[in-house]
């Protein structure tokens, strides 16, 4: 086994951050025991999927436009967004199993059809789909890694937007939510490299959110601490991925 690989047969890859926090309640085992299975898009992990088969975007949400969320939270933005799109399936991925917990109980409430869950790094997901898949996708108030020797660690490195841009459609949109001013440079320099432009003509177009923007607790608490939120959008361009 080449020792850049896990013995599962999974590239090493680094991972930053928290898999799991406090001590999850008994209600949110409930969920996470009877709910997840069944809200998953297809085997994804390589210890279900160790030939990295494609997943059939058709057969998740019986057709429907994919959108993706990655790194959704408590769940808020993505419950919303399915509630007022049932037009599309929109998968959400999260590593934190505590966000995971707080959004199947939010899925029972809302009762919505069009939702799936990847409980895990969102690169593992991106290897199973298929060239120019996805519809739109979403990057909200991810972990801002603030000291500058871990700004490689942040999703807006070619790590991700390189895959991320392999399985957008051309013309596809990408949303980023971020009130860190260093996280915005480094997404307004990195992004455009792998393969996207952004939209923006006037300062409107970052200092407002979009017209169905759900705001998240996140965004909240950073209203609260006086950070200013920004809102960046950006085109998957016409042309093939970069290579990388």
């Amino acid at each position: 086994m080449s020792q850049d690989r896990h013995p599962s047969g999974a590239p090493w890859r680094n991972f930053y951050g928290r898999f799991k926090g406090k001590t999850i309640r008994a209600s949110q085992k409930d969920y996470l025991e009877n709910d997840l299975d069944d809200l998953s898009p297809g085997p994804i992990g390589w210890d279900v999927n160790p030939d990295r088969t494609p997943l059939d975007p058709q057969a998740i949400f019986d057709g429907k436009p994919l959108w993706l969320e990655i790194g959704f939270g408590g769940g808020e933005h993505l419950i919303g967004m399915a509630q007022a799109n049932p037009q599309i399936g929109i998968i959400g991925c999260e590593p934190f199993i505590n966000g995971v917990a707080m959004l199947l109980g939010k899925v029972r409430q809302a009762d919505v059809d069009n939702l799936a869950v990847h409980p895990g790094d969102v690169r593992d997901l991106f290897d199973v789909l298929p060239d120019a898949c996805v519809s739109k996708a979403f990057l909200n108030y991810p972990d801002p890694w603030p000291k500058a020797r871990h700004h490689r660690r942040r999703f807006v490195t070619p790590e991700h937007l390189l895959p991320l841009a392999r399985v957008m459609k051309p013309g596809a949109e990408f949303r980023v939510a971020t009130d860190i001013e260093s996280y915005v440079r480094q997404t307004l320099e990195e992004v455009p490299k792998a393969g996207f432009t952004w939209t923006a003509e006037r300062p409107a177009d970052w200092q407002q959110p979009w017209d169905d923007w759900i705001s998240t607790r996140y965004e909240q608490k950073a209203i609260r601490e006086d950070r200013t939120p920004h809102y960046l959008t950006f085109l998957r361009d016409g042309d093939a991925a970069p290579a990388g």
